[in-house]
């Protein structure tokens, strides 16, 4: 028995080398960590179940069979996340360049439905090369058996992409159609086709960097919700979102102790919007003091920086925040932000996380490029969302709400059950000056008559009263109260149960 044990171990040990010595050194030269390594950060300490250690591929095309090392290219399992339950999946960049197998992707799979089974999130880790290209359709239809699995838990459980090295070809779209992707900058790199397919069909001269590295997505595309600078960084930030989201669709939000009384006050607020209309502020700082404990995971913090989404705690409990950033565009609306909070606040909706919106939005934003970009569509996308919606819905106007901007930002009319303004917000079709000069045009001339109307359209409809006269605003409440109005409202929505029609599935305006 004692060899038979001994024989085990050697077995395991050769096995967690993957590539070999030489390989794991030179992965840690390029400043990264192996996939094992990875997973240990990641999960609690010694919590790791590893499953199909000893799977080897099966091809016997181009020298293939002479050359098997366990594991096939990729580590998988489960453990947990300060207690709770995670499935993973790290490709092994020292065996094949991590490259997709037959068997490498019935790993894959296996460990994608056990996490559905088991109702628990799944983590996959991607440094990859792509489909390994000795195994031809046999790679390719292992890509698809992945693919399929990722529509079917979307919705079910969340499902987080950490790109952590290469990321081409078929290997890009898994994570495109998980919850979020995250990047390491400096070592990480997602596109379809590469900088030498580039070159050749449309003789651009790019860099992977230049192509798919992490400033792109984060900045430009807006593929990727995030970029960590190493490795460890980029897997306690994971440790940190893990326990923000729910571990599938029917649990609801995680609830973890509180040092943060929920009715505190915080007099700050109340000179937090500037008296000048058009001075502006940081939204994130109302949120950071809303907030249990000043705690804010922010999603695409460097994409569409005129809307702010991320998760908080309120009485413990996670909740999404959607916000306006008066800081950037003064707070308007466009097809990033748009597109943006759209996708936040749906996967929101799938998790029964409640939402909190903060508004001050002067309108979309005009000009050719919007209106060529498909602001129209775009802009459709939000509003389709929150109409959507049946979690609790909290929204908060600290100042403007103009235009059809106003209603798309979680108003009553489209759902929001509990409606809150500063006294400060300004509820209107447009601003002061433009509509004045639009009912009273053939007063333009006279500077005088026009102040006039100027000052009794911005004490008419200036003002949360007008809205609150119909009904449209719940309360209009003292700034320093935010977060236990709030609190309450989010306390008493808690069970909130809301009847749709029955529908095979909708038509969102893509």
């Amino acid at each position: 028995m004692k060899d038979i044990l001994e024989k085990l171990e050697h077995r395991r040990g050769h096995a967690r080398l993957g590539g070999g010595k030489k390989r794991i050194d030179a992965q840690h030269k390029r400043g990264k960590l192996t996939a094992r390594e990875r997973i240990a950060l990641l999960l609690d300490r010694n919590s790791f179940e590893e499953f199909d250690m000893f799977v080897e591929h099966r091809c016997d095309e181009f020298g293939m069979a002479q050359t098997k090392i366990p594991g096939d290219g990729v580590v998988t399992g489960w453990g947990t996340v300060n207690g709770r339950t995670a499935f993973v999946f790290a490709k092994d960049f020292t065996v094949f360049g991590g490259s997709l197998s037959e068997t490498h992707a019935l790993k894959m799979t296996k460990i994608q439905d056990m996490a559905l089974r088991a109702r628990a999130p799944i983590i996959g880790l991607f440094d990859a090369g792509g489909a390994r290209i000795q195994e031809g359709v046999a790679a390719l239809g292992g890509y698809g058996e992945v693919f399929k699995r990722n529509v079917i838990a979307s919705g079910v459980i969340p499902q987080i992409s950490v790109i952590m090295g290469p990321c081409a070809g078929g290997d890009v779209y898994s994570p495109a159609m998980t919850d979020f992707i995250f990047m390491v900058e400096g070592t990480s790199y997602m596109f379809v086709t590469g900088p030498d397919v580039v070159k050749t069909v449309t003789n651009e001269v790019v860099t992977s960097e230049e192509l798919g590295g992490a400033g792109v997505h984060t900045t430009k595309s807006g593929v990727a919700d995030g970029a960590y600078e190493n490795d460890v960084e980029c897997l306690l930030q994971m440790r940190r979102l893990i326990d923000f989201l729910p571990a599938n669709n029917a649990d609801g939000v995680p609830e973890w102790p509180s040092f943060d009384d929920a009715d505190r006050e915080d007099r700050s607020l109340d000179t937090l919007v500037p008296e000048n209309p058009n001075k502006p502020y940081d939204m994130k700082e109302l949120i950071l003091k809303v907030v249990d404990e000043g705690d804010f995971f922010e999603i695409q913090p460097s994409f569409g920086k005129n809307m702010v989404t991320g998760f908080g705690r309120i009485a413990g409990r996670t909740v999404g925040f959607v916000a306006n950033q008066p800081m950037v565009l003064a707070g308007v609306l466009d097809t990033d932000a748009s597109r943006k909070a759209a996708r936040f606040v749906r996967f929101c909706d799938a998790f029964k996380i409640p939402i909190v919106t903060f508004v001050d939005v002067p309108g979309f934003l005009p000009g050719t490029a919007q209106e060529y970009g498909g602001l129209i569509k775009h802009g459709a996308k939000l509003l389709f969302a929150y109409s959507q919606a049946s979690v609790p819905l909290v929204t908060l106007i600290t100042r403007k709400a103009f235009g059809g901007a106003y209603d798309v930002m979680a108003s009553k009319h489209i759902g929001g059950d509990v409606n809150y303004a500063w006294p400060t917000a300004q509820i209107a079709v447009m601003g002061a000056k433009g509509a004045v000069e639009i009912i009273f045009r053939q007063d333009i001339g006279d500077a005088e008559k026009i102040a006039q109307r100027t000052r009794e359209y911005e004490e008419r409809f200036l003002s949360p009263f007008a809205a609150a006269e119909r009904g449209y605003i719940d309360e209009v409440i003292q700034p320093h109260s935010t977060r236990r109005r709030i609190a309450r409202a989010l306390a008493m929505l808690k069970h909130k149960q809301v009847e749709m029609p029955g529908r095979k599935h909708d038509n969102l305006p893509l």
